[in-house]
Order: C-alpha cells, then sequence, then structure tokens
C-alpha cells in the first residue's frame, strides 16, 4: 500500500507533465529535426523521416516512462507498443506536411523545411501528449490504487443497529 501511495504522490500534474513533456519530447524532437535531413543526404526523405521517427519513439518513450508521466522506471513493451501506434500517426503527419510543402515549393530552402517539420511535429506533439498521458501512461498511476482508510463507526450508531436482546425484537417486529 506504500508504494501505491508513493507512486500517486510522484505522478506530476497536467501542467508539470507537459512541461517535461515538451523538454523531453521537443529535445528529441529538435534533435530529429536535423538528423532527418542529414540521413536524407544519403538516403530517401521518406526512409529518413521513417527511421529517425522509430529511434526516436524509442528513446522519446524511455524519457517519458522514467521522467514525463512519474513511472519512474523503464517503459514496457506495451506502453512502447502503444507509444509506436502514436508515433505513427505523427510521422503521417510530418510526412504529409512535408509532401505538401513539395508540392506547393519546387525547392523550398532548409528554413522553410525546417519551419513545416517543426511545426507538424509540435501539432502532432500535442496529440501524442494527450494520448500518452490518457491512455499509455495512465494505467500506471491507477492501476494499483490505495484502498481507502476504514472509517470508525460511531459507538451510537454501532448501538442502534445490533439489538440488546429477545424483547428489542419483539418490538421492532
Amino acid at each position: 500500500m506504500g508504494t501505491a501511495q508513493s507512486q500517486e504522490r510522484t505522478a506530476p500534474g497536467a501542467f508539470t507533465a507537459f512541461a517535461r513533456f515538451v523538454l523531453c519530447g521537443g529535445g528529441v524532437g529538435v534533435a530529429s529535426s536535423f538528423a532527418v535531413p542529414a540521413l536524407a543526404s544519403w538516403i530517401p526523405w521518406v526512409l529518413a523521416n521513417a527511421l529517425i521517427t522509430v529511434v526516436s519513439t524509442l528513446l522519446a518513450t524511455e524519457l517519458h516512462a522514467r521522467f514525463t508521466f512519474g513511472a519512474g522506471g523503464r517503459a514496457t513493451w506495451r506502453q512502447h507498443t502503444q507509444s509506436a501506434g502514436s508515433a505513427a500517426a505523427a510521422y503521417v503527419v510530418t510526412s504529409v506536411a512535408m509532401l505538401v510543402l513539395h508540392q506547393l515549393v519546387a525547392a523550398p530552402g532548409a528554413v522553410v523545411e525546417q519551419a513545416v517539420y517543426l511545426s507538424a511535429s509540435a501539432l502532432a506533439g500535442v496529440a501524442r501528449f494527450v494520448v500518452l498521458r490518457l491512455v499509455v501512461f495512465a494505467r500506471g498511476r491507477t492501476q494499483a490504487p490505495a484502498a481507502p482508510a476504514a472509517l470508525p463507526v460511531p459507538a451510537t450508531v454501532a448501538r442502534a443497529t445490533a439489538p440488546a436482546g429477545p424483547a428489542a425484537l419483539c418490538c421492532a417486529a
């Protein structure tokens, strides 16, 4: 019971968790935004984005499990799998954003590409935060809730509900 109470106390509130999410996820996202174009100089952009998305998702899920949502330990396979679903959606959002950019602008500069990629990543990141907080890491905080303490029963209630003897039973009938 002490463990469940300590887990509840260490679980951050929504604002704190979001600030940590931005710090961890945003840091990984910014690093990814530089890694994708660097890798895309050797392989197609869509493949580079896919590879970086996989690596950054693994890293970010570990950071979120250990730091962002107060789980205090390594992410489980279940959490990695669920997180991968939200990462796949983020991959689609960033890929579509970049494909639309390249359809609209023949040769966008690096700054424009970064702005579009980071904007799409930020939009996907907010949705990802909601999914991670409410689905992926929510069970860790609510899985073993602390049992409420038994309230003492006042003596007057105890006396009123327990008849004194056979005579009291006859009067009650």
